[in-house]
């Protein structure tokens, strides 16, 4: 009998590891390069790029519901279209995703590690990524009650930034009007160029489907769990972007590689270590589930026949994908010594429009078919059009600002 993955996450495990995917680097790393685009309009960035996310969310949190299988992309893909190679692209661009995302968010890791000690990047990330990834292997139930346990970390650090910088939400009544553009405007331009930016501190959701075959009662936990971890941590976003541009001018904040340790410093005047430690966390964790999410993926199209079989094998020992984890981590490494933050986080937003494009229209056809299953979730026709809508906008909309 084959070695299959273990079905042990509860919904507490699974919202956990939901939040440990997207908190992290999108507003520990990020926000500094967000500011340096959209300035004073950070925190519109960060709502539009809420609202990107938000629709592209509930479709997938009705798909996990009616096939919670590991590689869920793919296999949507494959549900709405029956179309093996671009499934298997589906997947194959999920994976770079997963990739070129814990690149990213490795750099974050190395810029803060710099506020207490000087060393060679390329060696902060070597001892990182090479340490996530055996802690991949070790288990699934291991890494995410790890994965919980630095999550509640990040939590702590995000509420602490709010308590030190809240002082400043006072101000907002005066400045809100300078920081909502006029329509007619020029500045939209670049509060989308900002959202685009910004929407990758939103990535991770997705991520969540493809551990969905070692979640109990995935039809209901799933869906949940998604939906929750979208609010949450939008509302974080929110609080923490508009205390960072109250507290801190903009030509210090834009383009920080620690941001929130900057922002502390700047409202206290004592060393960040504290926030930086958080900040270590954070930006490890987003890393370790990228790691985890793909490698199920590798397992899923592989276990599937749409890739070479030996990705799919599960260690009896420790249930764990160690050839699709071993693979993964090696990929990461040398994307993280290869190219810049920004660039990789770009890349990262533009690929994964893409595929919430895919995956919505996916649902578009799959609804169509059979409107409404028994024991899943079911969300309002019009939200996968809107899904599908705003992605392809915002890919349009970066393309020309970069282009032309």
């Amino acid at each position: 009998m084959p070695v299959t993955l273990k079905r042990s996450l509860s919904p507490f495990l699974i919202t956990f590891y939901g939040l440990g995917t997207i908190l992290g680097a999108g507003i520990y790393v990020l926000v500094g390069e967000v500011a340096a685009t959209a300035g004073l309009y950070t925190p519109l960035a960060f709502l539009i790029a809420s609202l990107i996310a938000g629709f592209s969310a509930f479709s997938f949190a009705e798909l996990s519901s009616r096939f919670p299988k590991s590689a869920g992309e793919a296999l949507y893909t494959q549900e709405a279209f029956g179309r093996r190679l671009l499934s298997t692209t589906v997947g194959v661009m999920v994976i770079s995703i997963g990739v070129i995302s814990s690149a990213t968010i490795s750099r974050g890791f190395a810029g803060y590690l710099h506020v207490f000690i000087e060393v060679p990047n390329w060696l902060a990330l070597c001892c990182l990524i090479i340490g996530l990834g055996l802690i991949a292997c070790w288990g699934i139930s291991e890494s995410v009650t790890v994965i919980s346990l630095m999550t509640s970390i990040e939590l702590f650090g995000l509420l602490y930034i709010l308590w030190v910088g809240g002082d400043a939400l006072t101000e907002l009544p005066a400045r809100l009007p300078e920081m909502i553009p006029p329509w007619e405007s020029a500045s939209w331009a670049t509060v989308f160029s900002g959202a685009f930016l910004a929407f990758y501190a939103y990535i991770g959701f997705e991520d969540m489907v493809n551990v969905a075959e070692e979640v109990r009662n995935p039809q209901t936990n799933m869906p949940l769990a998604i939906i929750f971890c979208l609010v949450i941590t939008s509302i974080l976003y929110m609080a923490v972007a508009l205390v960072a541009v109250l507290s801190v001018p903009l030509e210090k904040l834009a383009g920080s590689h620690a941001p929130l340790a900057l922002l502390y410093q700047h409202k206290t005047g004592a060393a960040p270590t504290l926030i930086t430690l958080v900040s270590l966390f954070a930006v490890t964790n987003g890393a370790l589930v990228q790691i985890i999410m793909g490698a199920r993926v590798l397992y899923g199209l592989s276990s599937r026949g749409w890739l070479p079989e030996f990705l799919g094998r599960i260690n009896p020992r420790t249930r764990t994908p160690l050839r699709a984890t071993f693979l993964l981590t090696t990929l990461i490494l040398i994307m993280a010594l290869w190219l810049p933050l920004v660039t990789l986080a770009r890349l990262t937003s533009l690929v994964t429009l893409a595929v919430f494009a895919c995956i919505n229209m996916a649902l578009i056809v799959i609804k169509g078919r059979e409107p409404k299953p028994e024991n899943c979730m079911i969300v309002p026709n019009w939200v996968p059009w809107i899904g599908f809508f705003i992605s392809c906008t915002m890919i349009i909309l970066e393309l020309v600002h970069r282009f032309f």
